[in-house]
């Protein structure tokens, strides 16, 4: 550990500090359907757009017609990214010949960047054409990402509003999301990175010859564009098999730095939209408070343990850290602090190795994700996963003080609370459902490489990146097969949808009730004592439902690899 890498490190937490809240302030216009700096050129296409599709700008949605909205919407992007991958061979834009995707791999892929995932089982420059990579996958990143952002704007309203059935309308808000808050952000994103060196072209792949005269095909195509919504939107997915650590990924020290502020930089502004919209700002820096702490303890614990290896490590005069998996030109800082925040976020791109960690590093990505991606989270998801722990710690602070607990005047009751409870216990139902299975069925068992905690912690990071909608792998471990193909597919259609309704469940709950003026008695939520309970009830319940399972691989792998066994 260096100063210099703490410098980083906090020059990132400043900068994302700073971008909050005007950013927050401009999407907040955007979502109330203000006159920004954008409109003069981007309303009447607005209105083009609702006046092709038949939309009523004007209508709004109850919560369960909401909910339906969103789900017909992702039907068809489901249909859509099958069909070109099936289509593949004789679609255009297809300069390498890649034929049909086979239909589990189709099927997965399709599911993956619906629900914002991104998980892939295939190597993006050896499968899928130009076509599909625009048509199916880009475009898919901008409305997922756009429907995480519409579905936290509603779940706002929910708290906002007081007496009414609605919250909002669901294709106003992907249209305004995409229109006004990632489109103008990518384009100007997309430039930066071509100038970083990141290829931007619809040409053939290049044909190289290598010093020893050897032939040698370099993969290209419009990368750029793809990069920039896969880290703004926090997707993931990779135009490369490598990913971030991809050179025509993420060629430069600055582009590295650039990508993980995009990362985080919707998910943290959406809790300055909480505080305006609700009235308060103070209550989204709290928010804003309780996702840091978790962040800069998850960051200070990953530096540590790479920047310090491991005792075979030191056995073997190997000192200065662990580099195995990390690309020379980031180190270790710069890797250390993408895996955490792109498992705080459920973006999923990685610019190293996250199988190389030592086991206690990997162990932070693991939390990261099996904390619901409530530390930032995805561009809209983190914010009302992070909403549903508020509902449950307003309760416990409820019951210690023997009143009906209250939140930005809303009295949080039975309802929200089961429903805030369904929506997180889903996911470890799922990781850790999966998990048992995969390490007993013969056909699952088969495609791992590794035996012992390690072998079980691959299972157990698949499946809990697949539910947490990261998309993000361990490695190690062989995911395109039947058994992984569709159970990843299922773990990641629950982990986005089952979270989804209860959530939105919980907002038209909210919108009806009355707004209550505070009183007394009413527990502050803006000050130390409310970002403390948060933290300490997303922990509880993260210890008694994900990490008993979660330290039968690392723990016992870091335990051993100290005594010096090596899985």
């Amino acid at each position: 550990m260096t100063m210099i890498g703490w410098l980083q490190i906090i020059l990132f937490c400043a900068i994302i500090v700073a971008l909050t809240k005007p950013l927050g302030g401009y999407m907040t216009a955007v979502f109330n359907g203000e006159r920004t700096f954008l409109s003069p050129v981007l309303r009447p296409i607005e209105a083009g757009i609702y006046w092709f599709s038949g939309v009523e700008e004007r209508r709004e949605q109850h919560w369960l017609t909401y909910t339906v909205s969103m789900l017909l919407f992702h039907v068809g992007g489901f249909l859509i990214i099958y069909g070109v991958m099936r289509l593949q061979a004789v679609l255009p834009f297809n300069p390498a010949g890649q034929g049909a995707v086979a239909q589990d791999l189709s099927f997965n892929t399709a599911i993956s960047f619906i629900t914002n995932t991104n998980w892939q089982n295939y190597g993006g420059e050896s499968t899928v054409s130009y076509l599909v990579q625009m048509l199916g996958l880009t475009h898919q990143n901008f409305l997922s990402a756009a429907t995480g952002i519409a579905l936290a704007v509603a779940m706002i309203r929910g708290f906002s509003r007081a007496s009414m059935r609605t919250v909002g309308n669901f294709w106003v808000d992907v249209t305004r999301t995409t229109l006004y808050v990632l489109l103008p952000i990518c384009i100007v994103y997309t430039l930066f990175l071509v100038w970083q060196g990141i290829p931007q072209t619809l040409g053939d792949y290049v044909e190289a010859t290598t010093l020893e005269g050897a032939k040698q095909t370099i993969a290209v195509g419009p990368v750029a564009s793809q990069v920039a919504i896969k880290m703004l939107g926090t997707n993931g997915g990779g135009f490369f098999n490598a990913n971030a650590a991809h050179p025509f990924e993420n060629p430069t020290a600055l582009s590295n730095f650039v990508q993980m502020l995009s990362i985080f930089l919707i998910g943290a502004a959406m809790t300055n939209v909480f505080g305006r919209m609700v009235g308060n700002q103070r209550q989204g820096w709290a928010i804003f408070a309780v996702m840091g702490v978790l962040f800069i303890v998850g960051v200070a614990i990953t530096y540590w343990a790479e920047a310090n290896g491991t005792s075979i490590m030191h056995a073997l005069a190997l000192t200065g850290g662990n580099m195995e998996g990390k690309e020379v030109r980031f180190g270790i800082v710069a890797s250390s602090l993408f895996a955490v925040v792109t498992t705080a976020a459920s973006c999923g791109a990685v610019n190293a190795m996250h199988d190389s960690f030592t086991a206690l590093g990997g162990m932070i990505p693991l939390i990261n994700m099996q904390l619901g991606e409530v530390i930032i989270g995805g561009v809209g998801a983190g914010l009302y996963g992070m909403l549903l722990f508020v509902v449950l710690a307003i309760f416990v602070a409820g019951l210690m003080v023997g009143r009906t607990p209250e939140y930005v005047g809303k009295k949080i009751e039975a309802r929200e609370v089961k429903m805030a409870m369904l929506a997180i216990l889903v996911l470890p139902l799922m990781y850790l459902g999966w998990t048992a299975v995969g390490v007993v069925y013969p056909a699952a068992v088969a495609s791992m490489a590794n035996a012992g905690p390690h072998g079980f912690t691959e299972v157990l990071y698949a499946f809990t990146s697949a539910t947490g909608n990261n998309g993000s792998a361990f490695a190690g471990l062989t995911g395109n097969t039947l058994f992984y193909n569709l159970t990843l597919a299922s773990a990641m259609f629950v982990g986005r949808f089952f979270m989804i309704v209860p959530a939105m469940a919980i907002a038209g709950s909210l919108a009806a009730k009355k707004s209550i003026p505070p009183s007394a008695g009413t527990f502050p939520t803006t000050g130390g004592l409310f970002v403390g309970l948060v933290v300490g009830v997303i922990l509880i319940i993260g210890g008694l439902t994900f990490f008993p399972a979660l330290a039968l691989g690392p723990i016992v792998e870091q335990l051993a690899m100290n005594a010096g066994n090596v899985f």
